[in-house]
């Protein structure tokens, strides 16, 4: 376990979405204590949005008082103070191909992956369509996973770990589809990570927090 500071870091989180479900995936792995504070979005608590107006989660405050905001903020964050399995390399080239993932993953992936789950919002196209628009990241995942193991070398690491919440989000809009879909290395990479004991600790439920409510140590 590692001890920061006299007090809990505080992190505001929503257990489906998968920009926490990463950082908490970090946050346990770095063995870093926390006092989870877990929210409804469609009614967010004033202490949120006094500490990160825009209201999204993951959030993390600090003792010092020191807040993160974003989901690759905090993973980074949780790294720096305890990395055993070294999910972030210190080889220049393998951080490179870590951050064009992580990079392509939130800025074209899941725009595709949002269009495509909530396709009733955008009536311009069928969601075979947009499916079709994500599944070309998902065949880049399936190429680099005939080269190895884990994403960006034979172990698993930062990309891994940031990337499968939104390739479960993608693959859970239509399990059928996605089983017979021809991703075998990608779908076997998935259910590693999705039926590992970590991602069950970071799934377990929680009550929604309410002021005044006794301390949530997670993990």
């Amino acid at each position: 376990m590692v001890i920061v500071g006299t007090a809990l870091p505080v992190l505001y989180s929503f257990r489906r979405c998968p920009y926490a479900m990463r950082a908490r995936m970090a946050l346990c792995y770095s063995g870093i204590t926390v006092e989870l504070r877990e929210v409804v979005l469609r009614d967010r608590p004033a202490q949120l949005l006094a500490c990160s107006p825009k209201g999204t989660v993951p959030v993390l405050v600090l003792p010092d008082g020191t807040v993160l905001e974003e989901s690759m903020d905090i993973m980074r964050w949780a790294l720096a103070q305890h990395d055993p399995e070294r999910w972030y390399p210190a080889e220049a080239a393998l951080q490179a191909a870590i951050e064009q993932l992580l990079e392509a993953n939130d800025q074209v992936f899941k725009p595709d992956l949002d269009r495509y789950k909530y396709a009733v919002r955008f009536p311009a196209h069928p969601p075979q369509f947009y499916r079709a628009q994500g599944e070309r990241f998902l065949a880049d995942l399936e190429r680099r996973l005939g080269q190895q193991d884990w994403l960006c070398s034979g172990n698993p690491g930062l990309a891994d770990i940031a990337l499968f919440p939104f390739v479960r989000q993608f693959a859970q809009v239509d399990p059928d589809w996605f089983v017979a879909a021809p991703y075998p290395r990608l779908q076997t990479w998935l259910e590693s990570l999705t039926g590992s004991e970590r991602f069950a600790v970071v799934m377990r439920k929680y009550l929604r927090w309410q002021p005044g409510a006794a301390v949530v140590r997670f993990p």
